[in-house]
């Protein structure tokens, strides 16, 4: 195929080139009513609608079949989508698909918040896999072949498994191959949530694709890693184990009715660029990337640390709090994708040969901010993982507290409580209390400490005044493990 086509954006190109006249939504006229800055409503002449030459998203036959045919071509699928409501779309189909409600599924329990409402709305229930802890990131990191094994032994009957690879900070572990044999070997198909590895399909040094590895249907963003504008995604189904034609059938009642052309377009637009990134590409790349971590390296008192994905990189300055650093950093214009306790998270961008990033002003800035950072008094704790059970399990319905009336109460009176909803630090958005589980002082301190230390929450924890709350269930049920 000649990935350098983009078919999407060729044909908006055509049609606005006929000088179109709009009685049609949308309301703005090609951007005519938009009271938006002119840079802003520049973009609205692409957002149109499924007209004549168009297509539909929702029964492509034309420019999108075309496209979502290349998009599978690079990736190596038996047949690719384009989601135009973020990889939460993505990962809320691939579950309903496979499972029903009272259905099981392995989980990988440091997954994306929408995993778990996947789960809630399928009314199906989760084993939570308890991932390994990685030393060089100081996060949960890949669960590992010998915990899956287990829960594969203990739930036969399991609809999927369900993988986060890589992690949001760039752990792969190596194991998923193996899980994904074991799994079949057993029938069951490997969802994998893989929206920081849209890149891996360029190859080594990157770790390998899910795809590549035998996973069943991989969900990537498309906009995190690749060229894409946020919110637009990519889903990729390969398997004997899955139904394809319910997929497609559950991604068009859960995608929008009224797809953004703009999205479609960028879509089309990341296709080309991954597809066309060459050899010579990514060996400049990995030389910009190179040059980039030595110049960091050498700032005094900053630590980088490197994850088994070439585009993630940590900061840490032993000093201060990665909260403290990150908010160091902005005041020299430098913005971080996040922040924990212990470092700052860089995204860099997949560059190809022919652009440059400013790595030297970049790195002066780096460099004054750590230079004007005040000690930070926090103290970052270590995390114990030795406690953790290596699997866990957790009913979660959609009409398990629908009935039961919540209250907020006081972190000092929180401890024995249930969560009335998930606790989440945003980002990454991956669960640290889970709706249903039990709060304990060992949780209540961590959320309190991570707000204390600037983290940002969303969910069932809120600041009152002086306060620190947790919303809970009025009733103290049984124990979430059972």
């Amino acid at each position: 195929m000649d990935h350098t086509k983009k078919p999407v954006v060729e044909a908006l190109q055509t049609f606005l080139g006929s000088q179109p006249v709009s009685f049609h939504v949308p309301g703005h006229k090609h951007g005519l009513l938009s009271g938006l800055p002119e840079d802003l409503k520049a973009a609205l002449r692409y957002d149109v609608t499924e007209l004549t030459g168009l297509d539909d998203l929702h029964a492509p036959t034309e420019m999108l079949a075309e496209a979502q045919m290349m998009l599978a071509d690079v990736y190596g699928a038996d047949q690719s989508f384009f989601l135009v409501n973020g990889s939460t779309v993505g990962n809320l189909a691939m579950i309903r698909t496979v499972c029903a409600p009272g259905d099981t599924l392995l989980v990988q329990r440091n997954a994306h918040k929408s995993v778990f409402h996947a789960v809630e709305l399928a009314g199906a229930q989760a084993v939570l896999l308890t991932p390994e802890w990685d030393e060089a990131t100081c996060t949960a990191g890949a669960v590992s072949k010998t915990t899956v094994e287990e829960a594969l032994e203990r739930y036969p009957d399991a609809k999927g498994v369900v993988v986060t690879y890589p992690t949001y900070y760039g752990t792969t572990g190596s194991d998923l191959q193996t899980i994904v044999e074991k799994s079949h070997d057993k029938g069951i198909p490997v969802l994998v949530d893989e929206a920081h590895g849209a890149h891996f399909v360029v190859g080594t040094p990157f770790p390998a694709s899910a795809l590549r590895l035998g996973a069943d249907i991989v969900v990537q963003s498309a906009h995190k890693t690749l060229s894409a504008m946020t919110q637009a995604s990519f889903l990729h189904a390969n398997s004997q184990l899955v139904d394809i034609d319910r997929l497609t059938r559950i991604l068009s009642m859960l995608q929008t009715s009224s797809p953004s052309y703009v999205l479609l377009a960028s879509l089309d637009d990341a296709r080309a660029m991954i597809a066309t990134y060459s050899e010579d590409d990514k060996q400049a790349f990995l030389v910009w990337r190179g040059e980039f971590i030595d110049q960091l390296s050498k700032i005094k008192a900053l630590e980088v640390i490197e994850t088994e994905d070439p585009l993630k990189i940590l900061l840490r300055q032993k000093e201060a709090s990665g909260y403290t650093l990150q908010h160091s950093l902005e005041e020299v214009g430098i913005y971080t994708e996040l922040a924990d306790e212990r470092q700052v998270l860089f995204v860099l961008p997949l560059l190809p040969e022919a652009i440059s990033y400013p790595t030297q002003s970049v790195c002066e800035a780096v460099e004054s901010a750590v230079q004007l950072l005040q000690r930070d008094s926090v103290q970052v704790p270590e995390k114990d993982e030795s406690n953790e059970e290596e699997s866990r399990k957790l009913i979660i319905t959609t009409s398990s507290h629908s009935k039961k009336d919540t209250e907020w109460v006081p972190a000092e009176s929180a401890n024995g409580f249930q969560a009335a909803a998930a606790i989440i630090p945003y980002p990454p958005g991956i669960p640290l209390v889970l709706s249903g589980e039990q709060l304990n002082a060992q949780l209540i301190q961590e959320v309190c400490h991570m707000m204390d230390s600037g983290a940002k929450f969303q969910g069932a924890v809120r600041v009152n005044g002086p306060a620190t709350e947790f919303e809970v269930l009025s009733a103290q049920g049984e124990d979430w493990n059972g």
